[in-house]
Formats: structure tokens, C-alpha cells, sequence
């Protein structure tokens, strides 16, 4: 998965998150759908496949929660 189809995918894989979570981490995921995700990648990332890129977004939403 290139960055194009990472930034395409960047709101599915929020998506994902937001429906297995708890209610009061709901800000957390508002926070993260606010984010541009041009400025989480560079244009020369590359995930070597889904999952890579879906664990990708998991550890930046819990990167967000322990702050």
C-alpha cells in the first residue's frame, strides 16, 4: 500500500477503530479524523500490505491515548 492509497484509506481505517472502542475515547477519535493524513506520511511511505497500514493507525490512536 503507497502513500496515495494510505491517505484514501486513512478514514476507513478510523472508521475501524471508532466501532470497537469505548465511548470516552470518542475524542480521541475526533481528534485523529481531524488530522490531514498528508501530515502523518511522507509521499515515499510504503505498507507492505493492509494490516501493516491498519496496525499503522492503531498505534498512532494509542499513542494519542497515553499522552
Amino acid at each position: 500500500m503507497d502513500a496515495i492509497e494510505f491517505v484514501k484509506n486513512y478514514p476507513i481505517l478510523v472508521e475501524e477503530i471508532e466501532k470497537v472502542i469505548k465511548p470516552e475515547l470518542l475524542p480521541v477519535i475526533q481528534e485523529m479524523k481531524d488530522l490531514d493524513p498528508h501530515e502523518i506520511i511522507t509521499p515515499d511511505v510504503w505498507f507492505v500490505s493492509p494490516n501493516q497500514a491498519r496496525g499503522f493507525v492503531w498505534k498512532l490512536f494509542l499513542d494519542k491515548c497515553n499522552r
